[in-house]
């Protein structure tokens, strides 16, 4: 299904792990989006592996074919609001999964993720590949 995709970090390793069915839905993607968090993520995953210099190699080609979103006062604003509603609801998540879903909010992107944590957040679009 064409559409505007944002991809959480979990999504990004299955691609680079040869997973047919994520490479299957990127290729029928509308454009696909990265968080600079998700991004900081996979580098400490690069930083942390055996293969780094091939790691990284395979990283900054994928951030240059997609679109990177930084966080800036809309998002911060996004995440306080998804933030709240979470510890009202007694579900907290990650602080870095928690500005992923702001961007997502900000931009109206639908989340990629195999977290099923993301599913208690209020009008955040979710898909799982």
């Amino acid at each position: 299904m064409a559409g505007r995709y944002l991809l959480d970090t979990n999504i990004v390793v299955a691609l680079f792990g040869g997973q047919f069915s994520v490479k299957e839905e990127t290729s029928k993607a509308e454009e696909i989006f990265l968080s600079s968090v998700a991004v900081g993520e996979l580098y400490y995953g690069v930083f942390s592996s055996r293969r780094v210099a091939e790691n990284q190699s395979r990283l900054e080609h994928f951030v240059d074919a997609v679109t990177i979103l930084a966080c800036d006062e809309v998002t911060a604003l996004h995440f306080g609001q998804i933030k709240n509603g979470l510890r009202l609801l007694g579900r907290p998540i990650p602080d870095n999964d928690l500005w992923i879903a702001a961007l997502s909010q900000q931009y109206g992107l639908t989340l990629v993720t195999r977290d099923k944590h993301f599913r208690a957040i209020e009008n955040l679009a979710v898909a799982s590949w």
